[in-house]
């Protein structure tokens, strides 16, 4: 009889500890938006632009390209140890190429940095190292994670530029949407410590050369942005922690319109028809004209916010930005 206790013990300890496991493993799973992809996008445009086609992810012969490199390891957050991923191609000939890192979009919760792989190809076979990177979304980590984990990744190319051909005195950010709000912002803050996160690569510079903004917001206070009636459940909101009302100076922190300054580097806008997704555009290009900082504009007259997923806005916008590059950059 006592035997038979023990074992119905021992059964109930072994199935404890099996939903134990199950539990934990549950709490450790990265929460995932799904709802900003490609296929849904198209889905909700196909009616009204029969011509646009998806971008697809397809690797020149002229390109190598390299999958989920491991950029940076955060080794303690709420979902245990995190690898930080990237996608990196280069021109097929050996060489040293100016880079460009590009920022997806998604509200800063959804998306991923396979939606910038086919822009970062037809870049990179026009004589580009360029490098699609993953960052955390506000469901796994809120301001300013983002913008510490692509810093964090810039310091990783400059370590990491022999082996993948990288001319480390010409590296620009480009993003789109929410992406274009985070490439601006990095790029506004370049040697500002308090930005900087420390996720990796400590002895390289994070400062980037030139600026990509694709449809990004500049200003969270521009009255286009400001909008006092969102839900508390908001994309920006949710990412910055908390309401205008409540979090004022996160949300004029985040603006990388108050970070321009003699030093601040060129930037490019590529926009669409709605207004509202580069509020400060004006502002911010008024400023740097004082400065004499080059900057560029370009618009399509479309009414698709994210046009770059698609032909034929894709061609002619890496085209824009190859130009853009080359401009700063030189040859």
């Amino acid at each position: 009889m006592n035997v038979k206790r023990l074992s119905l013990a021992i059964s109930f300890l072994a199935v404890g500890s099996f939903l134990f496991a199950q539990a934990t493993e549950k709490q450790l799973e990265i929460p995932r938006d799904t709802s900003y992809s490609v296929a849904r996008v198209f889905n909700q445009i196909k009616k009204d632009f029969p011509y646009a086609v998806p971008a697809k992810d397809s690797l020149p012969g002229s390109v190598l390209g390299e999958r989920n490199l491991v950029y940076a390891t955060l080794p303690e957050t709420p979902f245990g140890k995190r690898d930080l991923h990237l996608d990196l191609f280069q021109p097929r000939k050996a060489g040293k190429y100016p880079a460009l890192i590009m920022v997806h979009g998604g509200g800063w919760r959804s998306g991923n940095k396979s939606m910038q792989v086919p822009m970062a190809q037809l870049i990179a076979a026009k004589g580009y190292v360029t490098v699609a990177v993953e960052y955390q979304l506000s469901l796994e980590a809120q301001y300013p994670a983002a913008i510490h984990n692509i810093k964090a990744a810039i310091r990783w190319m400059r370590a990491n530029a022999d082996k993948y051909g990288i001319d480390t005195s010409h590296i620009a950010i480009s993003g789109c949407s929410a992406g274009g709000q985070l490439a601006a912002l990095v790029g506004a803050t370049n040697g500002l410590e308090k930005f900087e996160g420390k996720q990796g690569n400590n002895g390289f510079s994070s400062a980037v050369q030139a600026v990509i903004d694709i449809d990004g917001v500049l200003d969270f206070m521009a009255p286009a942005s400001l909008n006092l009636n969102r839900k508390p459940d908001s994309p920006d909101i949710s990412w910055l922690g908390g309401s205008f009302n409540q979090k004022p100076e996160i949300w004029k922190e985040a603006s990388s319109i108050f970070w321009i300054n003699k030093s601040s580097v060129p930037v490019l806008f590529i926009n669409s028809g709605f207004s509202r997704f580069h509020a400060g555009q004006d502002e911010m290009i008024g400023i740097m004209k004082e400065l004499n900082i080059y900057t560029e504009v370009h618009k399509f007259d479309v009414k698709m916010h994210p046009f770059w997923l698609f032909h034929p806005w894709v061609d002619q916008t890496t085209a824009y930005m190859a130009d853009f590059m080359k401009k700063v950059f030189g040859n």
